[in-house]
């Protein structure tokens, strides 16, 4: 049974942490696979109606913090990936309500506007060879006075950098990260940013010419880079293909004070044109092929979000408090890890379908059902016949694969 596949992985990675007593533990155990199980909203009525308690215990729970970040740092463990990187991409949660912590207007990528809401900076750990994604921790946007955006997301990602780079050195971002103070906060805390440029970022070749025997300081900096129309002089050609073409150089930022390695993709558009995107990295020494592969592979953590939203209750939470709505976010992109970790990555790589939370949604939430039901009439389950009507009952409603 699926439960049982789910306590075994639950119970593994809370024994690695300290201070869990069994009352908690028992409690995180039964909360996720509801939090898998259940169909429709996930709120603290919801959880009382299927769960096995009521509905003060569940609000008293979520209020008691939870470090789920060293929870899914040993969750990661069970994947067993050589190459990780870390992703920073904050979204925007709907919201309503006068006294709920953290309401203020944040930028929704779905509407194209700003919204009145919440917003949750998410950090996950990005599988390069499986191209998928783990949840680490999501932290509420909830600026300090006269703190900005920008000083916020820094203060969020330095305050956990020492247990992000036991994971990967190398920090993913999209371009508002861009920025030269938070690139420098991450730089001094010895994490390299992979990122991309704006389309007319100022940036400056370095000087290859010859010395001209003049005194003073020689000349260092070279032509202002024509972003698009590169000089291919400067530039290495890295990849070519039918559809783009990969260059790349280092070049200095005058926006960023620093050396970054410029990895310039180039592509045909719909109409016959030429597009140019330039991403980046810190570590002037990475190869641009990976530059680009990380940040190509960056865009995992929304599929993160989409699953929490549509699946796992991430706009659901009915509390106002801080600490609750914290419990409920994490818990509900957490419960997406348990399911790729239980239910996608144990199959053979051979025979893996594609990761679908809709399925196991449905198969659990049979489940659930199904052992009401077996519980009350007192069925023998044991019975060859009776196995075979299970079976058929737990798939019910689900895809072909």
């Amino acid at each position: 049974m699926k439960k049982t596949i789910y306590k075994e992985c639950i119970s593994r990675t809370l024994s690695k942490m300290s201070d869990i007593g069994l009352a908690r533990r028992n409690f995180m155990i039964e909360t996720i696979y509801l939090f898998l199980s259940i169909m429709g909203k996930i709120n603290f009525l919801q959880l009382s109606r299927y769960g096995s308690k009521n509905e003060k215990t569940y609000r008293n729970q979520f209020e008691k913090r939870f470090d789920f970040l060293n929870f899914n740092y040993y969750l990661l463990e069970e994947n067993k990936c050589s190459e990780y990187v870390i992703a920073f991409d904050p979204s925007y949660i709907n919201k309503s309500g006068k006294r709920t912590a953290g309401m203020d207007v944040f930028w929704s990528g779905c509407a194209g506007k700003a919204k009145r809401g919440l917003e949750i900076g998410g950090i996950a750990a990005v599988d390069v060879v499986k191209n998928t994604a783990f949840h680490l921790e999501a932290v509420q946007t909830i600026p300090k006075p006269k703190q900005n955006l920008n000083d916020w997301y820094i203060s969020v990602m330095t305050e956990r950098i020492s247990s992000l780079k036991k994971i990967s050195k190398y920090l993913v971002v999209d371009a508002w990260f861009s920025n030269r103070k938070f690139i420098t906060n991450m730089i001094e805390h010895e994490v390299n940013v992979v990122s991309r440029l704006r389309c007319n970022a100022h940036l400056k070749y370095y000087y290859t010419g010859s010395k001209t025997g003049k005194r003073g300081r020689p000349r260092v900096y070279g032509d202002k880079v024509n972003c698009k129309e590169i000089d291919e002089k400067y530039f290495d050609l890295v990849e070519e293909t039918e559809t783009y073409t990969l260059y790349s150089a280092v070049v200095y930022s005058i926006s960023l004070k620093r050396k970054i390695r410029l990895a310039y993709y180039q592509s045909l558009n719909g109409k016959g044109k030429t597009d140019y995107k330039m991403y980046f990295s810190t570590d002037i020494n990475l190869e641009p092929t990976k530059i680009y592969d990380y940040y190509k592979k960056r865009f995992q953590i929304e599929f993160i979000y989409r699953d929490a939203k549509q699946y796992t209750g991430l706009n659901d939470c009915q509390a106002q408090s801080e600490n609750k709505l914290h419990f409920h976010f994490n818990m509900s992109m957490t419960s997406v890890n348990i399911a790729k970790i239980a239910d996608w990555l144990d199959q053979e790589s051979i025979q893996q379908s594609p990761f679908s939370l809709n399925n196991i949604k449905k198969l659990n939430f049979n489940e659930l059902m199904l052992n009401v039901f077996l519980s009350k009439i007192g069925v023998n389950t044991n019975l060859q016949k009776i196995q075979k009507v299970i079976k058929k009952i737990r798939l019910y409603g689900t895809n072909a694969a």
